[in-house]
């Protein structure tokens, strides 16, 4: 254990207000300390230096000075004796850009679930330890549920069980997913076959449902070759139709698909030129578009 204050190196610390200063400030208040401990160089002078863990001994420094309560008047800390700035650079790089590996989304929820199912935390302590909001931690919770409910029984054994499909069961979640599949009589179960048989790729696609189940055409194909497929039924552009007699809907998935098979190169160019026509107008087209949603939105509120 170090006793503050000492002094700080490395970047500057560049604020408070940002949501993982949020999450991070909550979390070692709800736990009561830090679990990994700052790293901290003695130099020739016997001056204390941090060398990782700014921001932590901040928050310590902070709850000392506001008197709250518990012990922040010293911290974890590895000391080291006068470390060359060769090394020092060598442990904020791998602190900063290799950095401990997170869990994936699957295994987040799966800790999500132990803390709400087994050890019976209220989503107000979950939120308190791992940060995020309501919503969002309820969400994950059921998609873990879901999965280990409907798709991990289809595997011939465990070894199958594949995690990465998991964003397919966050998908789920959305209210207007759901609706569409009970509104035309299918299940979790039906849902999570799809998702095992490769209907659902690449899983993106799961967003898509509604209108792919929607249209006759689109759904059939579905059923038979997937998902890729019937988005290439419902993509098909009216034949002869002048650009002016279009519909929204038409220009839209017309843009949003020469969007997405934009060249990097072209993207590049685009990014490089000034006083380019074409790059106005995409800003205008944004505008309008951002500008058109969001009255679209404030009307469905009131």
């Amino acid at each position: 254990m170090l006793r503050l204050p000492c002094e700080f190196a490395g970047s500057s610390y560049d604020g408070e207000t940002g949501p993982s200063f949020s999450d991070l400030r909550q979390s070692i208040l709800t736990n009561g300390g830090i679990i990994h401990p700052i790293i901290v160089n003695k130099d020739a002078a016997g001056q204390l230096v941090v060398i990782e863990g700014n921001t932590r001994t901040l928050i310590y420094r902070e709850f000392d000075r506001l008197r709250q309560k518990g012990t922040w008047d010293t911290i974890p800390a590895l000391l080291y004796e006068n470390m060359g700035a060769e090394t020092i650079e060598s442990i904020r790089l791998q602190a900063h850009l290799v950095g401990a590996r997170p869990w994936d989304p699957y295994s987040k929820a799966k800790y999500l679930d132990y803390l709400r199912n087994i050890q019976h935390l209220t989503f107000a302590q979950i939120i308190d330890f791992c940060g995020g909001n309501r919503r969002e931690v309820e969400n994950y919770i059921q998609a873990y549920q879901d999965m280990e409910g409907y798709y991990r029984p289809l595997l011939d054994s465990d070894q199958d069980f594949d995690h990465t499909r998991f964003s397919a069961f966050v998908e789920l979640q959305a209210g207007r997913i759901t609706d569409a599949l009970l509104s035309h009589d299918y299940t979790k179960a039906d849902f999570a076959k799809w998702v095992h048989d490769r209907r659902l790729h690449p899983l993106n696609t799961v967003r898509h449902i509604p209108r792919i189940l929607q249209n006759a055409r689109s759904h059939e194909v579905f059923l038979k070759e997937g998902a890729q497929e019937a988005m290439r039924v419902l993509d098909v552009p009216s034949v002869g139709v002048p650009l002016a007699e279009a519909t929204l809907e038409q220009l839209a998935r017309a843009l949003c698909r020469r969007i997405t098979s934009l060249e990097y190169g072209d993207m590049l160019r685009l990014r490089g030129e000034t006083g380019s026509e074409e790059k106005d107008v995409l800003f205008d087209a944004k505008d309008a578009i951002v500008g058109l949603c969001e009255d679209i939105a404030s009307s469905s509120n009131t």
